[in-house]
């Protein structure tokens, strides 16, 4: 039966922050739901100028509106 455990990422490692009952070298499927996902670095400098020259393509195409609310601190700070 699947179990919904929180943990977090520090150092390469997952620190479960609630405890689990699974025996030692139990097989677990990790099922990432944040946002804050981060890719790979890019090591290529063709690579990595051809990703850049297309992310700034992109915000030139959507630029943030005037009349945009603007966001506090702790409207930006992840809330627990």
């Amino acid at each position: 039966m699947p179990q919904a455990l929180k943990a977090i990422y520090r150092n390469s490692t997952f620190i479960l922050q609630t405890s689990c009952n699974l025996p030692e070298g139990a097989e677990v499927e990790l099922l990432i739901q944040s946002p804050q996902v981060v890719s790979p670095p890019i090591f290529d400098p063709a690579t990595k100028q051809r990703f850049l020259k297309e992310l700034i393509e992109r915000m030139q195409k959507n630029p943030i509106p005037l009349n945009a609310p603007r966001l506090t601190r702790e409207m930006l700070y992840e809330r627990r």
